[in-house]
């Protein structure tokens, strides 16, 4: 623990910025990667199949949403914690962990069980469409355990600054399904072909077996935080200080969920194929974002320790750092969506149709990649902070609050274009009010 702890407060902080954002951003890249295989494999079924995968995305996203929110609420809690050199803070985090993600698992079984049928018919008319898309998403809420212990295990050993271990996990997981999508989509080796149903088999599968191994790996070769159940109890301020972070957080990141609800709704007045298109572009979008998030993962750990230390020359130094890393990211994102939409869209086999709508909207969204750097650093810095508010309030205008209405309003009079044009609009509008809210908060910051 004393040589990753004192490293976060001493070592330069853009090399150590550097070193622990590198293994989460392979991380993201290869979870980003395995997420477009699966749709390009998907894609190949036919367009119905991309269709209700992409219509199943927001109930998906929101297994992701909580574990991981979650998982960031006990990063934060147990890095601040590790901070002060309170152990027994650590240990109470950690047992509280790994009670309630049991608890939110049971929580999506339920959801399959009831909500799944109920919501996705809202998005479409095709009995067809509808049946791929309730099993992929029953399939995929009911094995949701992987997902919750190993997102639990990860986030734990980022709070140590070991970034190395979560890369490595999710690197397996990944390649496990890179594998077995094809098996169980297409029928290799003798297996029947499962379609879609195969897709989520080899998801669940991945997850379960990174978490299998993580897990093990945690409980056994993690010495700064150690499972310890003798004389526990549940302790309601542990709770209030996980959930402070890890509600906004979770929240934060189901609003793709919403938001891509809400847009199916809008973009079904023109046509499946633009659901299809935009379900599309959520995930190629990861590969820009996931890398990104890579930086704002390895900033967390760094803030949270040297807020709890104490020392507010190296939060802002943490901060300077993770701006401009991430910056580099979105520009080349940007780049990369404003030259090769074309080359991007037909990875997927599109057709002219999807081309069409594929290629401008691209475009016109990747103009906001680079002003998002703002939003998504300090969002991820108030969640360092334990200001959960606040992060909420940034990632709310620029993924709900800003776009949904706008594109219901300009899609009427501009067409698709007034859908795409939303998002650079509340990344702008977002950045704007994360620098006034960020700027507040150290004005009256007392270290």
């Amino acid at each position: 623990m004393d040589k990753n702890t004192n490293a976060m407060g001493t070592k330069k902080v853009m090399p150590l910025l550097i070193s622990m954002s590198v293994p989460p951003m392979i991380s993201m890249l290869i979870q980003a990667l395995y997420n477009i295989v699966d749709s390009m494999y998907v894609a190949r079924v036919s367009e119905d199949a991309l269709t209700a995968v992409s219509l199943a995305y927001p109930l998906q996203n929101m297994i992701l949403a909580v574990s991981c929110g979650f998982g960031i609420g006990l990063s934060a809690c147990a890095a601040r914690a590790l901070g002060a050199k309170d152990d027994k803070e650590v240990t109470a985090t950690a047992n509280h962990g790994l009670i309630f993600c049991a608890v939110h698992w049971l929580l999506f079984v339920l959801a399959g069980i009831f909500l799944t049928r109920p919501f996705l018919s809202a998005f479409t008319d095709s009995p067809e469409i509808l049946d791929m898309s309730c099993q992929y998403t029953q399939i995929v809420l009911f094995f949701s355990v992987g997902s919750m212990y190993h997102l639990y295990s990860e986030k734990l050993f980022q709070a140590t600054g070991n970034m190395i271990m979560p890369m490595f996990f999710q690197g397996i997981g990944a390649i496990f399904n890179i594998i077995l999508d094809p098996v169980l989509i297409f029928g290799w080796f003798g297996l029947p072909a499962m379609g879609v149903q195969g897709a989520a088999i080899a998801t669940v599968a991945a997850q379960i077996l990174a978490a299998v191994l993580s897990m093990g790996f945690f409980l056994k070769k993690c010495p700064s935080i150690k499972i310890n159940f003798k004389g526990f109890r549940l302790d309601g301020a542990i709770l209030k200080k996980i959930y402070t972070v890890g509600i906004p957080s979770a929240i934060m990141m189901a609003m793709p969920s919403i938001l891509v609800a809400a847009l199916n709704s809008v973009l079904a007045a023109f046509s499946a194929t633009a659901i299809a298109v935009f379900g599309l572009y959520i995930k190629i979008q990861s590969f820009v974002y996931m890398p990104a998030n890579g930086v704002v993962q390895g900033m967390r750990p760094i803030m949270s320790y040297n807020y709890g230390a104490g020392n507010k020359k190296r939060m802002k130094e943490t901060l300077k750092a993770s701006m401009e890393a991430t910056g580099v990211i979105m520009l080349a994102g940007m780049l990369l969506f404003l030259m090769f939409p074309g080359f991007i869209m037909k990875l997927f086999d599109a057709n002219e149709e999807m081309l069409k709508i594929g290629v401008p909207m691209l475009r016109v969204i990747a103009v906001g990649f680079l002003i998002s750097t703002v939003g998504c650093v300090l969002s991820g810095a108030f969640e360092a902070l334990g200001k959960g508010i606040q992060s909420l309030v940034i990632s709310v205008l620029r993924q709900l609050v800003i776009i949904i209405p706008l594109a219901a309003l300009l899609s009427k009079s501009m067409g698709l274009f007034g859908v795409w044009i939303t998002f650079p609009i509340a990344e702008l509008l977002a950045a704007f009010v994360g620098c006034v809210l960020y700027r507040h908060f150290m004005k009256h910051l007392k270290l």
